[in-house]
């Protein structure tokens, strides 16, 4: 491969730790400038991605061979580091051609003075197998060794591991971490009644989804030039995604009856917008759509840009105050830490603190409990997240004071499968390593009964 994709991936590396940059977005701009082809595209980005993942994993490898702190070296250094060790540990590059390109790459973006050592510890890292470094650097099964060689912040693994736990699944944490480190298929959604799946299918030679029956999953390409994506037919979702706003619209949450109104609290950018949207241009109901954000609002206006004109309505407002109502399903889509979806940011696992958990919690009450108050009697309410995080899910929803519908049923529903499936309930928690989605989280919630 060329030398102008490692440079490609080394920039995306110091434009997110040293910018704050989103590394899709910048990885995107960083190809469109060098003018790759696809192939360096594609390796440049898998560099890109896959040294910034595992980027707390190579610092303890770089840290051994080095006799020093990766954190000490300087930054573009240390980059260039994970770069060789994400093509020596991960990417079975012969160890000679690690070490000299890894080298030359140090050379090229002016860092000679740093070459010897970059020389130095490339040979001491391609001196072990990869899994000679695991067993050296996080051996064992505490809590700190899976940290390191799944590369992920303590924290978070033990936010997950509790996670798991409360669902009857303990002992699979390391699943699930090892399925943040595989990138995550392009997946599109058939708009329902707008276009056919089987035609969407055999229109970009994709694989149907196995649980949600409008998704098709891609081999390769760019679905930006697929043109059932360029005209709004379909658009880019993960799996999870649609399921969560499918059970919204689905008769087992609600029987559908004439004339509904439904809010997307928080709906940018727009792809659950697009579903609902889409079901409810078939079941005569109509979907408000409410952003805080200017620009994420046109998102949802592009988004929904196919269906009729008159199902969706998009509106800039605060979803903790807007007055709007009453409705009889509501989407909240609460901003979250985005735990769930770790396979698709590559970075965004170094970006999260535990405070952030406090903080959101706040917000998503907030939201939550403003939803509440614009529901129409009968009406229901999902929440949702992308995060599988007990603060972030059962904990608001506990606080609430809404009534629990079950989940199970609407998710059995929209996939074809049974309540039993989807685990003890009544809410329903989807895992990367198990349902191939991201993370996400459905409650179905309504009014409290107080007949009694």
């Amino acid at each position: 491969m060329s030398g102008s994709a490692r440079k490609a991936a080394l920039t995306c590396l110091l434009a997110v730790v040293e910018e704050d940059a989103y590394a899709n977005l910048a990885m995107a701009q960083i190809v469109r400038n060098a003018g790759l082809s696809n192939r360096d595209a594609a390796f440049a980005t898998e560099l890109a991605y896959g040294s910034l993942r595992m980027s707390g994993y190579y610092d303890e490898v770089i840290s051994r061979a080095s006799g020093r702190d990766a954190w000490s070296l300087e930054a573009v250094v240390r980059a260039v580091l994970w770069i060789g060790a994400h093509q020596s540990l991960s990417m079975n590059t012969p160890p000679h051609a690690a070490v000299s390109e890894t080298v030359a790459l140090a050379k090229e973006v002016g860092a000679e003075r740093a070459s010897g050592l970059v020389n130095a510890v490339m040979r001491r890292i391609t001196e072990r197998t990869p899994e000679a470094w695991v067993a050296l650097v996080a051996p064992g099964n505490s809590r700190e060794s899976l940290a390191i060689r799944t590369s992920h912040p303590d924290w978070i693994v033990g936010e997950l591991d509790r996670s798991l736990a409360a669902r009857g699944r303990s002992g699979e944490v390391e699943a699930l971490l090892m399925s943040h480190n595989a990138p995550a298929s392009v997946t599109l959604a058939a708009r329902p009644g707008i276009i056919d799946r089987d035609a969407l299918t055999a229109a970009t030679r994709g694989t149907p989804t196995s649980l949600s029956p409008y998704g098709v999953t891609l081999a390769g390409g760019s679905p930006g030039a697929i043109e059932a994506v360029k005209d709004g037919r379909a658009g880019v979702q993960d799996e999870g995604s649609q399921l969560v706003a499918a059970a919204l619209a689905s008769d087992a949450a609600r029987v559908a009856s004439p004339g509904e109104r439904w809010l997307d609290a928080c709906a940018g950018p727009g792809g659950k917008t697009a579903i609902l949207g889409a079901l409810a241009s078939q079941r005569g109901a109509h979907v408000d759509a409410l952003e805080l954000h200017p620009h994420r609002a046109t998102l949802v206006s592009d988004n929904v840009r196919a269906l009729p004109a008159d199902v969706v309505d998009v509106h800039v407002g605060d979803a903790t105050t807007w007055s709007g109502g009453p409705f009889d399903r509501i989407l909240v889509d609460a901003p979250c830490t985005g735990l769930g979806a770790l396979r698709r940011r590559p970075e965004a696992r170094w970006r999260r603190s535990p405070d952030d958990l406090a903080d959101l919690a706040v917000l998503q009450t907030s939201i939550l409990s403003h939803a509440a108050s614009l529901l129409a009697p009968g009406g229901v309410i999902a929440y949702v997240t992308c995060s599988p995080v007990l603060a972030e899910t059962r904990d608001i929803v506990a606080v609430s004071g809404l009534k629990q519908l079950d989940a199970r049923a609407a998710m059995a529903q929209v996939t074809g499968t049974t309540p039993e499936d989807w685990g003890q309930g009544p809410d329903v928690q989807l895992w990367t390593h198990v349902h191939g989605t991201d993370s996400m989280y459905i409650a179905l919630l309504t009014a409290p009964d107080t007949s009694h």
